[in-house]
Protein backbone atom coordinates (compact mmCIF):
# COMPACT_ATOMS: atom_id res chain seq x y z
CA UNK A 1 0.00 0.00 0.00
CA UNK A 2 2.51 1.98 1.19
CA UNK A 3 4.86 1.98 -2.18
CA UNK A 4 1.62 2.02 -4.09
CA UNK A 5 1.22 5.75 -2.63
CA UNK A 6 4.96 6.38 -3.48
CA UNK A 7 4.24 5.42 -6.98
CA UNK A 8 0.93 7.71 -7.50
CA UNK A 9 3.01 10.32 -5.97
CA UNK A 10 6.54 10.25 -8.21
CA UNK A 11 4.03 9.87 -11.39
CA UNK A 12 2.31 13.19 -10.11
CA UNK A 13 -1.40 11.80 -9.35
CA UNK A 14 -0.51 13.40 -6.20
CA UNK A 15 1.90 16.13 -5.20
CA UNK A 16 4.44 14.95 -2.83
CA UNK A 17 5.27 18.83 -2.25
CA UNK A 18 2.30 18.90 0.11
CA UNK A 19 2.84 15.92 1.90
CA UNK A 20 4.26 16.61 6.02
CA UNK A 21 3.81 13.03 7.02
CA UNK A 22 4.72 9.73 5.83
CA UNK A 23 5.17 6.31 7.24
CA UNK A 24 6.67 3.66 5.32
CA UNK A 25 6.97 1.16 8.21
CA UNK A 26 8.06 -2.54 7.07
CA UNK A 27 8.72 -2.04 3.74
CA UNK A 28 11.55 -3.38 1.96
CA UNK A 29 14.51 -0.97 0.57
CA UNK A 30 16.64 -1.52 -2.17
CA UNK A 31 20.47 -0.66 -1.77
CA UNK A 32 19.76 1.23 1.36
CA UNK A 33 16.90 3.58 -0.27
CA UNK A 34 13.27 3.38 -0.94
CA UNK A 35 12.55 3.69 -4.28
CA UNK A 36 10.06 6.88 -4.59
CA UNK A 37 11.22 8.93 -1.38
CA UNK A 38 12.95 11.70 -2.59
CA UNK A 39 14.16 15.26 -2.36
CA UNK A 40 10.59 16.27 -3.64
CA UNK A 41 9.44 16.15 -0.48
CA UNK A 42 9.80 19.63 0.45
CA UNK A 43 7.21 20.04 3.26
CA UNK A 44 7.95 16.49 5.45
CA UNK A 45 8.21 16.80 8.98
CA UNK A 46 7.39 13.43 10.28
CA UNK A 47 9.26 10.59 8.22
CA UNK A 48 8.88 6.81 9.85
CA UNK A 49 11.14 3.93 8.16
CA UNK A 50 10.85 1.01 11.00
CA UNK A 51 12.20 -2.19 10.12
CA UNK A 52 12.73 -1.72 6.38
CA UNK A 53 16.11 -3.42 6.46
CA UNK A 54 18.52 -0.28 6.11
CA UNK A 55 21.84 -0.63 6.55
CA UNK A 56 22.71 2.90 5.83
CA UNK A 57 21.58 6.39 5.80
CA UNK A 58 23.89 7.19 2.34
CA UNK A 59 20.68 7.98 0.60
CA UNK A 60 18.44 9.60 2.18
CA UNK A 61 17.39 12.71 0.26
CA UNK A 62 17.51 16.18 1.50
CA UNK A 63 14.04 17.04 3.83
CA UNK A 64 15.66 20.61 5.30
CA UNK A 65 11.95 20.69 7.21
CA UNK A 66 12.06 17.43 8.63
CA UNK A 67 11.67 17.68 12.77
CA UNK A 68 10.76 13.84 13.42
CA UNK A 69 12.89 10.52 11.91
CA UNK A 70 11.60 7.01 12.85
CA UNK A 71 14.47 4.65 12.31
CA UNK A 72 13.84 2.09 14.61
CA UNK A 73 14.40 -1.89 14.33
CA UNK A 74 16.86 -1.28 11.05
CA UNK A 75 20.56 -2.00 10.80
CA UNK A 76 22.34 1.23 10.60
CA UNK A 77 25.73 0.81 12.58
CA UNK A 78 27.61 4.64 11.60
CA UNK A 79 27.26 6.91 8.92
CA UNK A 80 25.15 9.08 11.14
CA UNK A 81 27.14 12.63 10.04
CA UNK A 82 24.28 12.60 6.56
CA UNK A 83 21.75 13.63 9.07
CA UNK A 84 22.92 17.48 10.24
CA UNK A 85 23.67 17.94 6.16
CA UNK A 86 20.11 16.57 4.68
CA UNK A 87 18.11 16.60 8.13
CA UNK A 88 19.50 19.65 9.70
CA UNK A 89 16.42 20.77 11.79
CA UNK A 90 15.35 17.10 13.54
CA UNK A 91 14.40 17.77 17.16
CA UNK A 92 13.38 13.65 17.47
CA UNK A 93 15.64 11.14 16.32
CA UNK A 94 14.80 7.03 16.94
CA UNK A 95 17.37 4.48 16.02
CA UNK A 96 16.42 1.97 18.77
CA UNK A 97 17.29 -1.65 17.50
CA UNK A 98 20.03 -1.15 15.37
CA UNK A 99 23.42 -1.60 15.13
CA UNK A 100 25.04 1.12 17.23
CA UNK A 101 28.08 0.32 19.52
CA UNK A 102 30.00 2.95 21.02
CA UNK A 103 30.01 6.46 21.67
CA UNK A 104 31.98 7.54 18.34
CA UNK A 105 29.25 6.96 16.36
CA UNK A 106 26.72 8.94 18.10
CA UNK A 107 29.42 11.63 18.19
CA UNK A 108 27.85 12.41 14.58
CA UNK A 109 24.63 13.73 16.07
CA UNK A 110 26.86 16.78 17.86
CA UNK A 111 25.93 18.89 14.14
CA UNK A 112 22.24 18.71 15.35
CA UNK A 113 21.49 21.49 16.95
CA UNK A 114 17.89 21.09 17.56
CA UNK A 115 18.08 17.68 18.14
CA UNK A 116 15.97 17.29 21.81
CA UNK A 117 15.12 13.62 21.66
CA UNK A 118 17.19 10.39 21.45
CA UNK A 119 16.09 7.02 21.29
CA UNK A 120 19.02 4.41 21.34
CA UNK A 121 16.96 1.60 23.33
CA UNK A 122 17.93 -1.76 22.54
CA UNK A 123 21.47 -0.85 20.63
CA UNK A 124 24.65 -2.16 21.71
CA UNK A 125 25.45 1.06 23.29
CA UNK A 126 23.65 0.85 25.98
CA UNK A 127 25.48 -1.57 27.56
CA UNK A 128 28.68 0.66 28.45
CA UNK A 129 29.39 1.84 31.89
CA UNK A 130 27.73 5.16 32.43
CA UNK A 131 26.23 4.98 29.04
CA UNK A 132 23.49 7.54 29.90
CA UNK A 133 25.93 10.15 31.52
CA UNK A 134 28.11 9.65 28.62
CA UNK A 135 25.60 10.40 25.70
CA UNK A 136 24.08 13.84 28.46
CA UNK A 137 27.71 14.90 28.17
CA UNK A 138 28.29 14.12 24.38
CA UNK A 139 25.15 15.62 23.11
CA UNK A 140 24.39 18.66 25.84
CA UNK A 141 21.23 19.78 23.14
CA UNK A 142 19.28 16.82 23.86
CA UNK A 143 16.73 16.36 26.82
CA UNK A 144 15.69 13.25 26.37
CA UNK A 145 17.19 10.02 26.08
CA UNK A 146 15.32 6.91 25.90
CA UNK A 147 12.31 8.34 26.87
CA UNK A 148 14.02 10.31 30.15
CA UNK A 149 15.97 13.24 31.10
CA UNK A 150 19.19 13.12 33.60
CA UNK A 151 16.28 13.54 36.61
CA UNK A 152 14.35 10.19 35.23
CA UNK A 153 11.31 12.37 34.11
CA UNK A 154 9.52 10.77 31.72
CA UNK A 155 9.63 12.67 28.18
CA UNK A 156 5.97 13.69 27.87
CA UNK A 157 3.63 12.47 25.18
CA UNK A 158 3.15 15.45 22.32
CA UNK A 159 -0.65 13.56 21.20
CA UNK A 160 -1.73 13.59 24.92
CA UNK A 161 -1.03 17.45 24.84
CA UNK A 162 -2.71 17.71 22.10
CA UNK A 163 -5.27 15.51 23.02
CA UNK A 164 -5.98 17.53 26.98
CA UNK A 165 -5.74 21.28 24.64
CA UNK A 166 -8.49 19.63 22.49
CA UNK A 167 -10.70 18.60 25.76
CA UNK A 168 -10.09 22.30 27.50
CA UNK A 169 -11.14 23.76 24.45
CA UNK A 170 -14.26 21.78 24.29
CA UNK A 171 -14.81 22.43 27.86
CA UNK A 172 -14.75 26.34 27.53
CA UNK A 173 -17.00 26.57 24.63
CA UNK A 174 -19.60 24.17 26.71
CA UNK A 175 -19.19 26.83 29.29
CA UNK A 176 -20.15 29.67 27.27
CA UNK A 177 -22.97 28.59 25.30
CA UNK A 178 -24.39 26.99 28.57
CA UNK A 179 -24.03 30.77 30.32
CA UNK A 180 -22.52 31.68 33.51
CA UNK A 181 -23.63 29.15 36.08
CA UNK A 182 -24.02 32.07 38.63
CA UNK A 183 -27.56 33.42 37.61
CA UNK A 184 -28.94 29.95 37.26
CA UNK A 185 -27.54 29.21 41.23
CA UNK A 186 -28.97 32.62 42.31
CA UNK A 187 -32.13 31.49 40.47
CA UNK A 188 -32.64 28.16 41.99
CA UNK A 189 -31.59 29.59 45.68
CA UNK A 190 -34.39 32.31 45.39
CA UNK A 191 -36.92 29.35 44.18
CA UNK A 192 -35.75 27.11 47.31
CA UNK A 193 -35.83 29.69 49.84
CA UNK A 194 -39.49 30.85 48.59
CA UNK A 195 -40.45 27.11 48.81
CA UNK A 196 -39.30 26.77 52.10
CA UNK A 197 -40.81 29.87 53.56
CA UNK A 198 -44.30 29.02 52.14
CA UNK A 199 -43.66 25.71 53.52
CA UNK A 200 -43.27 27.13 56.91
CA UNK A 201 -46.64 29.77 56.97
CA UNK A 202 -48.69 26.97 56.34
CA UNK A 203 -47.09 24.73 59.08
CA UNK A 204 -47.98 27.78 61.31
CA UNK A 205 -50.91 28.37 60.16
CA UNK A 206 -51.97 24.46 60.70
CA UNK A 207 -50.32 24.58 64.09
CA UNK A 208 -52.45 27.63 65.57
CA UNK A 209 -55.50 26.74 64.26
CA UNK A 210 -54.87 22.97 65.76
CA UNK A 211 -54.00 25.26 69.25
CA UNK A 212 -57.09 27.09 68.78
CA UNK A 213 -58.93 23.95 68.34
CA UNK A 214 -57.36 22.55 71.56
CA UNK A 215 -58.12 25.51 73.38
CA UNK A 216 -61.78 25.64 72.71
CA UNK A 217 -62.20 21.96 73.12
CA UNK A 218 -60.62 22.43 76.80
CA UNK A 219 -62.84 25.54 77.15
CA UNK A 220 -66.04 23.37 76.62
CA UNK A 221 -64.57 20.43 78.95
CA UNK A 222 -64.47 22.97 81.50
CA UNK A 223 -67.44 24.39 81.41
CA UNK A 224 -69.24 21.10 81.40
CA UNK A 225 -67.23 20.04 84.24
CA UNK A 226 -68.52 23.08 86.06
CA UNK A 227 -71.98 22.71 85.20
CA UNK A 228 -71.83 18.95 86.63
CA UNK A 229 -70.70 20.15 89.74
CA UNK A 230 -73.17 22.67 89.99
CA UNK A 231 -76.11 20.26 89.57
CA UNK A 232 -74.53 18.12 91.87
CA UNK A 233 -74.69 21.29 94.24
CA UNK A 234 -78.29 22.13 94.05
CA UNK A 235 -79.29 18.56 94.43
CA UNK A 236 -77.68 18.21 97.58
CA UNK A 237 -79.09 21.27 98.63
CA UNK A 238 -82.35 20.21 97.34
CA UNK A 239 -81.95 17.02 99.71
CA UNK A 240 -80.91 19.31 102.61
CA UNK A 241 -83.71 21.83 101.97
CA UNK A 242 -86.23 18.18 102.06
CA UNK A 243 -84.22 17.42 105.48
CA UNK A 244 -85.14 20.33 107.29
CA UNK A 245 -88.48 20.67 106.17
CA UNK A 246 -88.98 16.85 107.41
CA UNK A 247 -87.08 17.23 110.77
CA UNK A 248 -89.74 19.88 112.23
CA UNK A 249 -92.71 17.80 110.97
CA UNK A 250 -90.99 14.85 112.75
CA UNK A 251 -90.56 17.02 115.27
CA UNK A 252 -94.15 17.81 115.20
CA UNK A 253 -95.04 14.37 115.48
CA UNK A 254 -92.99 13.15 118.30
CA UNK A 255 -93.97 16.03 120.63
CA UNK A 256 -98.08 14.89 119.83
CA UNK A 257 -97.05 11.45 121.09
Amino acid sequence: VVLLVLVKLTSGLLSSSKVTELVLDNCRSSNGEIEGLNDSFKELEFLSMANVELTSLAKLPTLSKLRKLELSDNIISGGLEVLAERCPNLTYLNLSGNKIKDLGTVEALQNLKNLKSLDLFNCEITNLEDYRDSIFELLQQITYLDGFDQEDNEAPDSEDDDDEEGDEDDDDEDEDEAGPPGEYEEEDDEDDGGSDLGEGEEEEEVGLSYLMKEEIQDEDDDDDYVEEGGDEEEEAEGIRGEKRKRDPEDEGEEEDD
